[in-house]
This record gives C-alpha cells, structure tokens and sequence, in this order.
C-alpha cells in the first residue's frame, strides 16, 4: 500500500549510500552527525506541532470561536501532513533527502512567521496547513534518512531513534510552550521565537548535511495510490494498527486533552494544562528505550495491553472527576504507546527494502496522521453535543478495544520457534 511511490521498477536501483567526499566536492558534516541531525529534524516537526497547543484557549477567547473551531484548527496541520505525505512523502528517493528535508525546513520557519503576526482564526488556519505540509515531507526524508546514515545500517536502531525523537519532541514542546506562555511575558511571541530559532539551527545544519541517495532523478510530484511491496505487507499491518491505537489517543491529547486537564485539576495554570501531554509523551520515550531490545511483537501486544489499561484508567477519571486517575492513565498509556507504537516500527522498518524506504516510512505516516486527524475532528464534533468528560469516555473506551486487537495481531505474527530435526540414528551393522 504505498502512498506516494510511483509505480515503476526499482528493483534495479542500489542502496542507498552516502557517497564519499571526493576533490571538490562540497564538504559535508560526518555521517554520525548528518544521522543526529536527521533524528533532530523528526523531535522538532513534532516540537512545531505541538508549540501552539498552549495557546489555544487564549486564542479561543481572544478571537471568540469554539471547540469545533479550535478542532478544524488542529485538524487542518493534520491533514496537511497526510497531503504531503500522499504527493512527495517519495520524492527524497528520487531528489535526494537534503533538497526535501532543506525545503521543509524552510516551510516550518514560514509556518512560524505567520503565528508571530497571527491577528485571527484564519491566520491559525493557514499557518497550521503550512506547518502540516512541511512536517509531512520532513518526516519521510528525515526517517528514510535515518536509515540511510546509520553507522551499521540498523533497521532497528533507527526505529528507536524515530521513535524516540518524536515522543520526546512532543514532551519537550509542551512543556517548554506551556513554561513559556505561562511566564506571562509576550505568551503569544515567546513560544514561536524559541521554534524559529530552533529551525533556523536545523535549517544551518541540513545544509551541510551529507546526502545519502546517489544517482538521484527529476522532480515528481505525483498522487499515488497507497501500496506497500508485498514483502512488507504483513509487517505493515501490525504497524499501522499500532499507530492507529496509539495516535487515535494522541489526537484527543492533542486536541482536547488540555482542556480536560484543566477541567479534572480545577486550574487555570497553562502549564497543568500539559501534564496529561507531557506523562503521555515522557513515559512513550522511556518504555521505547527500555523495550528497545526486546522482541518486535512482545513490544507491540504487551504495550497495546498497557495501551488498554491506561486508557480505561483515563475513562474512570472522565467519569469520576479524578485528576490522580488521568495522571496514573496517561503514565500507564504513554508508556503502552511507546512500546506499540515503537515496537510496530521495528518490525517494519527491519523488513523494507533499501529503495522503497522513503515511500514505505510515508505510506506508515500516513496511517499516523489519519489516526491523528481523523478522531480529531469526530471528537470536536461530538463535544458540542455532549460534556468533554463524555467524549473522552467514548473515545478512550473504542481506543482500548482497539489496542487490544492490536495485542492480538502481534501475537499472532510471532515468529514460530521450530525444533531442529534430530537424524535418524544409523542402522546397526550386522
């Protein structure tokens, strides 16, 4: 099911390389710190998407729109993401990861300037879409760049590391915009300065980063059709529906979470307003480091279960009004998402095969932000129908029902342990 991938034969293509410097050549940063840089460049589009989430609120109150607005809003940096994704999330196999990965930076610093001069709903809106599409073509360059630029060309170890980027770039964002909002000092300049010169860092760095596609082709910006090499199919299907489980929760977090935090915790303080974020994304990164060497199905079914249980505490808290409870659950869940979702990746990324990363890592991102996306705006929906602890409730419980469907599949993909045949003993001679 590759998303952007067009379909011709590249069954002839090489691995991917780093080509080594020769006389004249520009000079490049070394492959460890282009392979740094690659993993910084997936923490900060996960840093950008969630810098605004703070602001929300104010912004609710400063422009007079609602939740479902305010929803749309998010919703619209997801779908971004997921058009990206479907018309260049390929386009690094053929142009080479720096050109992308340079041009998305360059839209994130874009994206950046419009929320500093932001004056109204539309504003958000435009620099969300912008920010989405960037964040989109830098999350499939930067992964398949990942993979590329690995001292040992590790599979698995630069699963780890992307997953671990992300988690972490979503923590360090919240609570870095909630501090800095609540500081109370230019809320609305502070956390997008700090972004801005984060990107302007990356941008500097990716410059000069060393490109790993030799041979690389003509631009194409085509829409494909999702397909994925049949040799990964089976792999692909445990991801995804790792992903699906894991950011489904991730999107209500993301959107409707701090709303919920102030609501269990009875404050107003913008930084209690992430904590629900920040547990979710802090336990993600350290079960991802401690389940790293574990088995790819033990990860994805014993997170997926952890998964369940965390978002049945989250569903209790909904319920009874308990702000221990949403804590306790969003440590337990993030903990579950870490596993699944890093443990899903392992899994896949070990089984692409070297020309199809970028698109596969698309295709895989794509699943992501349409778990993002989608139960995002179905829950801004149903929360101008119904309270916000009974759209949590319904969400949370269809989240852990998925996860354990999840659990179930990675069971049933576990590799197969058969005995050595023993040989037959010799005849004896007579």
């Amino acid at each position: 099911m590759s998303a952007v991938k067009a379909q011709t034969d590249l069954s002839t293509r090489p691995p991917p390389h780093v080509v080594p410097p020769l006389a004249g050549r520009r000079r490049t940063l070394p492959n460890r710190v282009g392979y740094a840089l690659a993993a910084s460049v997936i923490g900060l589009g996960l840093f950008a998407s969630i810098t605004p989430s703070p602001l929300y609120h104010a912004y609710s109150e400063l422009w007079h729109f609602s939740p479902l607005t305010l929803t749309l809003v998010y919703a619209t940096y997801a779908f971004g993401v997921l058009a990206s994704l479907l018309l260049a999330g390929g386009v690094s196999d053929d142009v080479g990861r720096r050109p992308v990965l340079l041009v998305s930076l360059g839209g994130l610093i874009g994206a950046t300037v419009l929320f500093l001069v932001a004056d109204s709903a539309a504003w958000l809106f435009a620099a969300r879409a912008i920010q989405g599409v960037s964040t989109g073509a830098a999350l499939s360059a930067a992964s398949a760049a990942l993979l590329d630029l690995h001292p040992r060309r590790d599979p698995a170890a630069a699963g780890l590391a992307n997953g671990t980027a992300a988690t972490a770039g979503i923590g360090l964002g919240i609570l870095l915009s909630s501090s800095l909002v609540q500081i109370g000092w230019e809320p609305r300049v502070l956390p997008y300065a700090l972004l801005l010169v984060l990107a302007l860092i990356a941008l500097s760095g990716v410059y000069w980063m060393p490109e790993p596609v030799p041979g690389r082709s003509r631009f194409r910006l085509t829409v494909q059709r999702p397909r994925i090499p049949p040799v990964v199919r089976p792999q692909f299907v445990l991801a995804g529906l790792a992903v699906l489980s894991s950011w489904s929760i991730a999107a209500l977090f993301f959107s409707l979470g701090p709303q919920l935090a102030l609501h269990l915790f009875r404050s107003t303080n913008v930084i209690v307003s992430g904590t629900g974020i920040a547990a979710l994304a802090g336990s993600a990164t350290l079960a991802q480091l401690l389940t790293a060497r574990t088995a790819p199905w033990v990860a994805a079914s014993t997170g997926s279960i952890a998964l369940a249980a965390g978002m049945v505490m989250i569903v209790v808290a909904s319920a009874t009004d308990s702000s221990v409870a949403y804590l306790a659950g969003s440590i337990v869940g993030g903990a579950g998402f870490g596993a699944a979702f890093l443990g899903g990746l392992r899994a896949l990324a070990v089984a692409i095969p070297p020309q199809y990363r970028a698109a596969v890592l698309a295709a895989f991102f794509v699943v992501a932000y349409g778990s993002l996306s989608v139960p995002a705006v179905l829950a801004g929906v149903l929360v101008t129908h119904i309270s916000l602890p009974s759209t949590f409730e319904i969400f949370g419980s269809a989240a852990a029902a998925i996860a354990l469907l999840v659990a179930l599949q990675a069971w049933r993909t576990r590799p197969e342990h058969r005995p050595v045949p023993v040989p037959a003993p010799e005849p004896a001679q007579p």
